[in-house]
């Protein structure tokens, strides 16, 4: 009867370490499974982060597309209101000019004085709506030449100004914000 305890228990240990082998097997392959479902799960993963940034790229990029879009239509409203305005204002440039003769020449006494003083209140008015605008008289005397700025009418040799030097403004220059609106008429020494 030993020998069949002994049997028994050879048979009992070999089911064990079938069952253990078998169970093994199973976790290796659970094991396995579990490991290339989270390899996919990381490469799933990776393109959801790498599609996350295209996506955020391409949002960046509108966004900055809009912005300097919106700030061009600002930049080209805001001239064409300059260029508009200027045409506009550059007609009274020469009603301002032939009010400033008009008072070079002022009565200093009597009726004439009277209408000479109603003339330079119109013209500090009109002086005044033009700065309104943004238009500023250039400063040109005693300054160095620009033909961006001036237009030389003639050049002469002066003994009291330096070659290139504006000698005299002969017509007065206009600037509308940082544009020229009308050139300064000059005498330039050579």
């Amino acid at each position: 009867m030993v020998e069949k305890n002994t049997n028994s228990n050879e048979i009992e240990f070999q089911d064990e370490e079938n069952i253990e082998k078998e169970n093994d097997n199973v976790l290796e392959g659970e094991v396995e499974e579990l490991q290339d479902e989270a390899l996919d799960l990381e490469k799933a993963l990776e393109d959801a982060k790498n599609k996350a940034d295209e996506y955020l790229d391409g949002w960046q990029r509108a966004r900055a597309e809009f912005a300097n879009y919106k700030k061009r239509v600002e930049r080209d409203q805001s001239q064409t209101y300059q260029m508009a305005t200027g045409s506009v204002i550059k007609r009274f440039l020469d009603v301002l000019d032939d009010l400033d003769r008009a008072l070079k020449n002022k009565p200093e006494s009597g009726d004439g004085a009277t209408w000479a003083n109603g003339i330079e209140l119109i013209y500090r008015k009109l002086l005044s709506f033009l700065e309104s605008e943004g238009v500023v008289p250039m400063k040109s005397d005693n300054m160095e030449f620009d033909p961006n700025l001036h237009e030389a009418i003639s050049s002469e040799e002066s003994d009291h100004h330096k070659s290139g030097e504006i000698i005299e403004t002969l017509q007065q220059g206009y600037m509308i914000g940082d544009r020229v609106l009308r050139p300064a008429v000059v005498r330039v020494a050579k």
